[in-house]
């Protein structure tokens, strides 16, 4: 595309801003040049509706005020995904305040967890209905008043509610809708953008348990959970700046006919027909905001969600016991939240490379096997703990620990984009987090209940090291299977390489007849006949 009036940042993409009128014409200009592309019509203002498509073209910034939107993203990370393993902190006052058991006290973090995935559909219905930014700004309300209610709960059961559901829908409100949009800011630098943001997760387990530990002294575990709740407001500054990309402008449609309504509109009008209506209303909903579609359909989406869901039935138990299980073998509070920190600390630090490293070319169609690789060392690296429960025994772990859990956070939204379009992200995202809800919801009682009845932690870590490494190999193998299976289909049907019209042309492809790699689902179906990719504003 020939640049018009327009303003590029660092030669990275068209920079998104409204501050002044030369770039409101720069964007004028440059949504001219989309319609143009496009074979759509233009009118002053940068309205254009495209012929024999319903939906137009949205250019991504790639950068500009995207970078604010990745901090931003970073932030709800870091007070979302990463609070719940600083429960830990005070699992040890909830068993006494309370008097319940591993079982009963691992229900508060499960719950919370669970409602943080389980939420995904509601979660869509409020991105379609009120945007990304209002969505995740709603999420830091929910969040804080759920762990301020906790405070003054009175019994376990009270806890559930508040810090389990509400404070976990809250923070299903603003994890996903954070996530969302910054795949709608990032389209050449996704992995890079992706991989930074889980930087998130790795800062809140940084400083939350230095945080907590510090409330927990001064201010007990009622005390604590009143200034988090303060803490996790401002998840409402970070959603304020997630402005929504500027949608293609279409002309009216034409209006309506006026006249009696047909006879099928006079029969929808009994009771048969509103249940009707509303029945197909559910199933809309359904398909929409759930990918039943991409499950049936797209078996790598398949695999991946069978495979993610297996695993997150042991990759988050560890967090939970982590400061119980030294604390039981004699460590102090602070020395045992300090490991936490070091898994943080090495988050911090491993990612970033990581994220460089993952945006080369040649990882183009591997994120999965490298993904499922350092999964499968986050499940060798649990028996560790079964070799001893020394500090230094402790501090290898969480590194080797948090070195997997580095490329699993970088890979894991990079994966899932990988594998499905862009539009069907959301509605990808909310199915997968409902079926992860599940194992995450029995995964810390089920353990619990296994100390309860051996009063061993180390069986725990077994437990975890058994399901995360099973879960890796699965989609090792998945994935190989249906790469081979997809390589071989096209040698047969295509023994000479041919432009195919539903792809645009690889960048790096030279003629002749050879093959070079099979794309993904999401690489097919992202594909348009002008080369352009389409992104849909959720």
């Amino acid at each position: 595309m020939t640049q018009r009036n327009g303003t590029k940042s660092s030669g990275d993409g068209w920079l998104y801003a409204d501050a002044t009128k030369a770039l409101e014409l720069a964007k004028g200009a440059e949504q001219q040049e989309v319609c143009e592309a496009h074979d759509c019509e233009f009118e002053e203002g940068g309205r254009g509706q495209s012929r024999g498509a319903e939906a137009a073209a949205v250019t991504a910034p790639d950068g500009g005020w995207g970078w604010v939107v990745l901090v931003a993203t970073i932030m709800v990370l870091a007070l979302t995904l990463g609070f719940p393993s600083c429960v830990g902190i005070f699992y040890t006052d909830l068993q006494n305040e309370f008097h319940a058991t591993n079982s009963e006290t691992s229900w508060v973090p499960s719950i919370m967890t669970s409602v943080l995935h389980a939420g995904g559909p509601f979660c869509s219905v409020l991105v379609e209905k009120v945007g990304c930014r209002v969505t995740v700004m709603l999420g830091g309300v929910l969040s804080g008043v759920g762990m301020a209610a906790s405070s003054f709960t009175r019994s376990i059961a009270e806890l559930y509610v508040t810090a389990g559901v509400i404070t976990g829908l809250g923070f299903c409100f603003s994890f996903q809708p954070a996530v969302t949009i910054l795949g709608h800011y990032f389209v050449r630098r996704r992995p890079f953008a992706n991989a930074m943001s889980s930087t998130g997760t790795a800062l809140g387990l940084c400083t939350l348990p230095f945080l907590g530990n510090y409330l927990h002294t001064e201010f007990g575990w009622r005390g604590s959970f009143l200034v988090l709740g303060a803490v996790l407001l401002n998840c409402c500054v970070f959603g304020a700046v997630m402005r929504p990309l500027p949608p293609a402008k279409h002309r009216g449609q034409p209006l309506m006919k006026r006249g009696p309504p047909p006879p099928d509109q006079e029969k929808e009008r009994t009771g048969k027909g509103r249940c009707r209506r509303v029945w197909s209303f559910v199933l809309a909903s359904l398909k929409k905001h759930m990918a039943f579609d991409q499950l049936c359909n797209n078996p790598r989406y398949c695999v991946f969600a069978i495979g993610i869901t297996w695993m997150m039935l042991g990759f988050v138990v560890p967090l939970v016991f982590l400061v119980p299980y030294a604390t039981a073998h004699n460590m102090e509070q602070s020395q045992a939240a300090f490991l936490l920190s070091i898994l943080g600390i090495v988050n911090i630090i491993v990612r970033p490379p990581f994220a460089i490293l993952f945006n080369m070319p040649w990882f183009k169609g591997r994120h999965i096997y490298v993904f499922a690789s350092a999964l499968l060392l986050n499940g060798l690296s649990n028996s560790i703990c079964c070799t001893g429960s020394s500090f230094p025994i402790l501090v290898t772990y969480v590194i080797m620990y948090g070195i997997s859990m580095s490329v699993v956070g970088s890979l894991m939204f990079t994966v899932l984009m990988d594998i499905v379009e862009m539009s069907r992200f959301p509605s990808a995202l909310g199915l997968l987090a409902v079926m992860e809800s599940v194992t995450l919801l029995i995964g810390p009682p089920l353990t619990g209940v296994l100390v309860d009845n051996t009063g061993e932690y180390s069986y725990v870590f077994i437990a975890c090291s058994t399901i995360v490494a099973s879960s890796a190999l699965f989609l090792m193998a998945s994935f190989f299977y249906l790469d081979k299976k997809e390589r071989a289909a096209a040698l047969q049907h295509q023994p000479c390489a041919q432009p195919d019209p539903s792809r645009p042309a690889a960048a790096d492809s030279s003629p002749g007849c050879r093959y070079s790699s099979v794309p993904t689902e999401g690489d097919r179906n992202k594909g348009s006949p002008n080369g352009a990719e389409y992104i849909t504003n959720v």
